[in-house]
């Protein structure tokens, strides 16, 4: 990907994040990813991912590498960072098929569009009125048959919500836990992605999400002697009666349930 590194000099788009990472902080983002993406990435012609604000280590942008090749042998992944020093630290790292870049929301990958983009833990420190340029801005980018992934985690990845952006824009939203941390559905509301985390209010689709959820999960509460995974099952079947839910219960078992964005997305938009 060396394309990447002779781009002409430019001004990346954005700003610095915190940095923070950790080892297998975004594992249940990579997995769903993996899963959902996989008829797309083994049909590729040019099976390029972006890792969009790694942070501080290049963790992320390694594990997520090795995770797609398991799917596409031939997989590439290029790390960007709009801090220099971090793309200097991240170096090192590189290998045949993965690289690292300095940019930005322009996604600095001339005469390639990429297949995946994933940008986690980026856009928290943005206003919630930023967000829609973003993604727009990011789903221009994107291989036709390309996906964006936009989300957030907790700091040791047992808690993910992420949104699924195609060309065209949103299409699902994504809860993902480790199930034995889970006291209620609800717990994963401070996760939620920029676009939903401030409509977490009465009168929101997001929030009635969240409400309905930890009723289902309540109701559940007789399997719970059968373990978390068969309570989280059972949930999820139940709120499939009234929510659009783009999965079963093959991912119900791996603590993740996908809603359409339509059925979420906030009012006036």
């Amino acid at each position: 990907m060396a394309a990447a590194r002779s781009a002409p000099h430019h001004r990346p788009v954005g700003s610095a994040t915190r940095g923070t990472t950790n080892p297998n902080r975004l594992r249940r983002m990579d997995r769903w990813i993996a899963a959902a993406h996989a008829p797309a990435l083994r049909r590729a012609a040019d099976p390029v991912a972006v890792d969009l604000g790694y942070g501080a280590a290049p963790w992320t942008a390694v594990e997520l590498l090795d995770r797609l090749r398991a799917v596409r042998p031939d997989a590439e992944v290029l790390g960007v960072e709009i801090d220099p020093a971090r793309v200097a630290a991240a170096r090192p790292y590189e290998r045949a098929g993965l690289s690292f870049a300095h940019g930005g929301f322009e996604v600095p990958l001339p005469g390639r569009r990429p297949l995946l983009i994933r940008a986690a833990n980026v856009l928290r420190q943005y206003d919630e009125d930023e967000v829609a340029a973003v993604w727009a801005r990011l789903c221009a980018r994107l291989d036709p048959d390309g996906l964006l992934v936009e989300g957030t985690c907790d700091e040791v990845g047992r808690r993910h919500v992420w949104v699924a952006l195609g060309p065209e824009g949103p299409r699902t939203v994504t809860f993902a836990t480790r199930l034995g941390s889970l006291a209620a559905p609800s717990d994963l509301a401070e996760r939620l992605p920029k676009a939903l985390i401030h409509r977490n209010v009465p009168g929101e689709p997001v929030h009635a999400f969240l409400r309905d959820f930890d009723r289902a999960w309540a109701a559940a509460a007789p399997y719970a002697s059968l373990g978390a995974r068969q309570r989280w099952i059972r949930t999820a079947a139940a709120l499939r009666a009234d929510w659009p839910l783009a999965d079963d219960a093959r991912r119900w078992r791996q603590g993740e349930l996908t809603v359409r964005w339509g059925a979420l997305a906030p009012r006036g938009l």
